[in-house]
């Protein structure tokens, strides 16, 4: 099953989260939206971050599975780690 959701922050930027539900598992996440990251490869660190966790985790789990896969020193620009759960 695919999944399709957007979330806009209230007073920050749209986040957009595409991913697969297979064996009640995230399976190929992928968040875009208009936000900024710092590196660039801190959103594939996030997309790896969520892969694989229980698909009826709830917010709070996914935010802290997020801030865990954050490279160290990485910036989010627009974004918190929340809006990030609240989209998946």
């Amino acid at each position: 099953m695919r999944t399709h959701a957007e979330y806009k922050m209230p007073g920050g930027k749209l986040v957009v989260a595409d991913l697969a539900v297979r064996a009640g598992r995230l399976d190929a996440v992928a968040i875009s939206g208009d936000f900024f990251l710092e590196p660039e490869a801190a959103l594939e660190a996030i997309n790896a971050a969520l892969t694989g966790l229980p698909a009826d985790a709830d917010a709070a789990v996914l935010a802290a599975a997020v801030q865990r896969g954050l490279p160290d020193g990485a910036m989010l620009y627009g974004i918190r780690v929340e809006a990030v759960a609240v989209a998946v």
